[in-house]
């Protein structure tokens, strides 16, 4: 989620990022589940 080298001062941008990228994973990863999202795209 870009968490290794972050531009982002400060806990509460950082857990927000955090949670986007989470988000992000699992929409992705349930997507890919139901079939509406390949995983060739990525």
């Amino acid at each position: 989620g870009g968490l290794r080298k972050t531009k982002l001062i400060g806990r509460a941008k950082l857990s927000a990022q955090l949670l986007l990228g989470f988000s992000v994973y699992n929409l992705i990863r349930l997507g890919s589940l139901s079939g509406w999202w390949r995983g060739a795209h990525v």
